[in-house]
C-alpha cells in the first residue's frame, strides 16, 4: 500500500526569478506571447510548446489535457488531434476553448482564450507528412481515440498489423478522423511569478476594433 498523501500545507516556493510591468511588454499580445515563448525555447525547458487545452462538453463538463503546440501566428495557435477524440466531440459542441502554457523554470505561464476553427484539409495533409511514420500510422489505429480497448497487447497489435499492411506504400493517406484546429485568440493573460505571492498578471483583451486593451490584475 502506497504511503498516504503527507501534509502538503509547509511545501511551497518563493517566486523570484523576474518581473513582468506593463512598460516592458509589446503592444500586442502575441508579439509577447513570441517574446516568452522563443525565450524558453533557449533555455532547459523541457517541450515548451507543450500546452494544456480546456474544453467543455454540451453538458458543460470541462476537460483538460496537454497537447503540442504545432503553430502559432497572429491568426492563432495550432494543434492537431483525432477529430473523434473527446477534445473533438467537445468543440463540435462549444468552440470556445483556452490553452496555457507553464514554464517551471521560468516561474512563467500564460492563457490564451477565444474561439477555435479547424484548418484546411490541405493544412492538416502537409502537416500529417511531416510527422514520423510510426506517428502517422499511429494516428490511423489509435481510434476512436478516448475510446475502451481491452489491453495494451491489442493494441499494439493493432500497430504491428497496420504497419505491415503498409510496408510497401512510400507515403500514407492522412486520415479523415484526424487533423488540426486553431485557437483564434481573444484574451491572454501573462502571469510572472513573484516573492510573497504578489505575482505580476497582466490581461490583454482584444477589443471590436482589434485593438488590444491591457489590465493588471490582482495576483
Amino acid at each position: 500500500m502506497s504511503d498516504p498523501i503527507k501534509d502538503l500545507s509547509e511545501l511551497r516556493l518563493s517566486y523570484e526569478k523576474g518581473e513582468l510591468l506593463e512598460s516592458q511588454v509589446a503592444k500586442n499580445p502575441h508579439e509577447q506571447f513570441l517574446q516568452w515563448f522563443n525565450h524558453a525555447l533557449t533555455v532547459n525547458t523541457d517541450e515548451p510548446y507543450a500546452m494544456y487545452l480546456a474544453t467543455v462538453d454540451g453538458e458543460g463538463q470541462p476537460h483538460v489535457r496537454t497537447v503540442l503546440l504545432r503553430g502559432a501566428t497572429e491568426q492563432g495557435y495550432t494543434f492537431y488531434t483525432n477529430y473523434d477524440s473527446q477534445k473533438g466531440q467537445d468543440l463540435a459542441q462549444n468552440t470556445r476553448a483556452e490553452i496555457l502554457f507553464y514554464w517551471p523554470s521560468l516561474e512563467r505561464q500564460v492563457r490564451i482564450s477565444g474561439q477555435v476553427v479547424k484548418v484546411s484539409e490541405q493544412e492538416s495533409v502537409d502537416y500529417y507528412h511531416k510527422r514520423p511514420r510510426d506517428s502517422q500510422i499511429a494516428a490511423h489505429v489509435s481510434t476512436p481515440q478516448s475510446g475502451v480497448i481491452d489491453s495494451r497487447a491489442t493494441l499494439q497489435q493493432h500497430f504491428d498489423d497496420f504497419f505491415a499492411s503498409v510496408a510497401t506504400k512510400t507515403e500514407l493517406d492522412k486520415p479523415k478522423f484526424w487533423g488540426g484546429y486553431r485557437l483564434q485568440a481573444t484574451a491572454y493573460e501573462f502571469w510572472q511569478g513573484r516573492p510573497n505571492r504578489l505575482h505580476d498578471r497582466l490581461q490583454y483583451t482584444k477589443q471590436d476594433d482589434a485593438t488590444w486593451q491591457l489590465q493588471r490584475l490582482m495576483p
